[in-house]
């Protein structure tokens, strides 16, 4: 591959880096998504199953981006 295409991928992927070392550690990528159980309170589920009827969004999804939201309010401080 041209080093010209390398250094266009990348620009357009400024996580790639993060994700070729994990990857060189574990032969994981950090690419795609990865099903997980966890333990919730029933009214937090409750919850959770109106918003997504609301906003016509899966439960994970709405998970996923209230701990990235979490995650990256972390990372600032």
């Amino acid at each position: 591959m041209q080093f010209s295409k390398i250094e266009k991928i990348m620009k357009e992927n400024p996580d790639i880096n993060e994700i070729f070392q994990h990857y060189d550690k574990t032969r994981e990528f950090l690419i795609g998504r990865k099903r997980i159980d966890i333990t919730l309170d029933k009214r937090i589920i409750k919850k959770l199953r109106e918003i997504s009827i609301k906003e016509k969004k899966p439960i994970s999804r709405i998970i996923e981006e209230a701990i990235k939201d979490k995650l990256f309010k972390i990372s600032l401080t």
